[in-house]
């Protein structure tokens, strides 16, 4: 069972050969990747950094219009999760299912109770008043992105503490509840910046909330590098990068949408409102081994709950790739 995505090194082994030949469909990185050269003064290596990541801080404020005061910075969005459900009192916990497999193993370490909710087929269902709520949106594996107005009415009235994952909110401009963030002081927002920004070797993900909880959260000192920071920094500066990831992705999500279509392979494909798209079709083990020989891995997607391994999953990739899982495509069909 694939539990992550993006375990190129082990499928690599299994090929013998380089992970850089797998062409990796079940990584959701952002497909927009320019070259970027980072001259990193020697001064950034050989100092301590800023403990507090003053200038990042900033750089994440502006861009994504909160309170810098409202931040929490840990060593990826995974660390954000663990560090945030740790530091919650209540006991029982909401996983709005399916989702990112690490909230369950980290309610798990926090000795919560767990409660799951098929967002799917019960989105209305109850929940307890004080409970902790963790909900992705735009939602994994489909990419779902959901209203939440309504529900986090609800939630509100119960005086729930709310968990949201907006890890994948940029690439199609949805609207964000971060502006919620200083008037429910019980909402916590998950960003990664891996996924849009293209950088999932650059470990810096954050929690935002009101600043009175950042206290209660601040992350150990010195828990992020100063050339992840210098980096994550430049590229969030970089409006052109932004731009051209937005057109790219929406003229490469369509190509794959296309592609997937006219395979004639897949009884459902999901509309997504993320850099991925979940199909299903009965003949998946047989579609994963083939894809794989030749040297194309995707992502199956039974590990998630409610879903079964007859479910996979494709990131969005450049039209090279494409156009090889095209023909992966083909030769499958003529089986």
């Amino acid at each position: 069972m694939m539990l992550h995505g993006a375990n190129i090194y082990k499928y690599a082994r299994e090929l013998d050969c380089e992970p850089e030949e797998i062409l990796d469909f079940s990584s959701n990185i952002n497909c927009y990747q320019p070259e970027q050269e980072l001259n990193v003064p020697n001064a950034a290596i050989v100092k301590y950094a800023d403990t507090n990541y003053t200038a990042l801080k900033n750089t994440i404020a502006k861009e994504y219009q909160i309170d810098v005061k409202s931040i929490a910075l840990y060593n990826g969005a995974t660390a954000a999760i663990y560090a945030l459900m740790d530091s919650l009192k209540a006991k029982s916990v909401y996983l709005y299912a399916p989702l990112y497999g690490e909230y369950q193993k980290a309610a798990l370490k926090s000795k919560k109770d767990i409660y799951k909710i098929n967002r799917i087929e019960n989105l209305d269902a109850e929940v307890k008043e004080k409970s902790i709520i963790v909900f992705v949106n735009p939602s994994t594996p489909e990419g779902s992105y959901y209203d939440l107005d309504e529900l986090f009415l609800e939630w509100k009235k119960k005086k729930c503490t709310i968990i949201l994952d907006e890890s994948f909110i940029e690439f199609e401009g949805h609207k964000s509840l971060r502006k919620q963030i200083q008037d429910y002081k019980k909402l916590y927002i998950i960003q990664s910046f891996s996924k849009f920004y293209a950088c999932a070797g650059v470990r810096i993900g954050a929690v935002f909330t009101n600043k009175k909880n950042i206290e209660k959260i601040t992350p150990p000192l010195w828990n992020i590098s100063s050339l992840d920071a210098e980096f994550l920094q430049k590229r969030l500066s970089d409006a052109a990068f932004k731009r051209s990831a937005l057109e790219v992705h929406k003229e490469q999500k369509q190509q794959l949408q296309n592609i997937l279509k006219s395979s004639n392979i897949f009884e459902q494909i999901v509309e997504s409102d993320a850099n991925f798209i979940l199909v299903h079709t009965p003949n998946a083990a047989e579609l994963f081994e083939h894809l794989l020989a030749h040297k194309i891995l995707v992502r199956t997607c039974g590990s998630f709950d409610y879903l079964s391994d007859e479910w996979l999953r494709f990131a969005v990739k450049d039209a090279e790739a494409h156009k090889k899982l095209q023909a992966a495509f083909e030769s499958f069909t003529k089986l």
